[in-house]
């Protein structure tokens, strides 16, 4: 069961990198994983791309004294 776990966060590491980083195109990303992630090529392609700087801006924070 932790194996099938492992391999499944395995799988969707990509996917789940570029939401967490905010990656401007983390929906194409998690398609090119879903639809070519079971190909090595593909699944790495899409951990490259996740890894990219295209991210977001992180939102201003603002201290109030």
């Amino acid at each position: 069961m932790v194996t099938m776990a492992l391999i499944f966060v395995a799988y969707w590491l990509p996917t789940l990198l570029a939401f967490h980083r905010r990656h401007r195109s983390r929906a194409a990303i998690l398609m090119v994983n879903f639809l070519l992630g079971w190909t090595v090529i593909g699944w790495v392609a899409a951990l490259i791309w996740s890894g990219t700087g295209n991210t977001e801006p992180a939102a201003p924070v603002i201290v109030y004294r």
